[in-house]
């Protein structure tokens, strides 16, 4: 099982610029050292769809970490961790 790589959000960003800028994706997983294609592609997919929050999260914490399913009652909260 491979281990999770955290970027810190300059990194992304830049990744970003760098996508907008008409830059392949492959010159940018080299000058910013990111391992995986796919990730590029979800940064710009986040932006895009105005979610920057999620580009702050860290790695696996994407409903525990601000934004996630929310609940009424502690009754509702109890019911769906079980």
């Amino acid at each position: 099982m491979a281990t999770r790589v955290s970027y810190p959000l300059e990194v992304k960003m830049k990744a970003i610029e760098m996508r907008m800028a008409g830059i392949p994706v492959k010159e940018i997983m080299e000058q910013l050292n990111i391992r995986n294609k796919t990730q590029v592609e979800t940064w710009m997919r986040w932006y895009r769809r105005g979610e920057q929050n999620r580009l702050e999260q860290p790695v696996g914490k994407q409903y525990s970490y601000g934004k996630g399913p929310e609940y009424t009652s502690e009754l509702e909260k109890v019911q769906a961790e079980n």
